[in-house]
């Protein structure tokens, strides 16, 4: 369990993962153990000290002309697009200049 900030509340209720979302249920932050899924672009601690245990991820509207947009870029993408079964919604990871892993995803039930 985390500590809410004032204005939002947790939405998934797990021990491992969280999810935080504002009064209209839109997603704020979303919170992962480090070991706990099976995501591995997270990278190994040891060889990749930057960003160790962190995903910045993205809820976005414009999911189709985003994922135009990193691909026009030459973004390195790591995974997908596809469909998030568990999340019910769309979603592609890539990696930042910098070696930090960017996931985009987009609004729920938007498959």
């Amino acid at each position: 369990m985390v500590s809410t900030p004032a204005g939002l509340q947790e939405c998934y209720g797990g021990t491992e993962y969280e999810q935080l979302v504002n009064q209209n249920g839109k997603l704020i932050l979303q919170l992962h153990h480090w070991d706990v899924q099976e995501h591995p672009h997270m990278g190994d601690p040891a060889t990749k000290p930057y960003g160790n245990g962190v995903l910045l991820w993205f809820q976005i509207e414009d999911f189709g002309p985003a994922v135009a947009r990193a691909r026009a870029l030459s973004a390195e993408i790591l995974e997908g697009p596809r469909v998030n079964p568990n999340a019910n919604h769309r979603q592609i990871w890539l990696r930042d200049p910098n070696g930090y892993v960017v996931v985009l995803a987009s609004g729920y039930d938007d498959i």
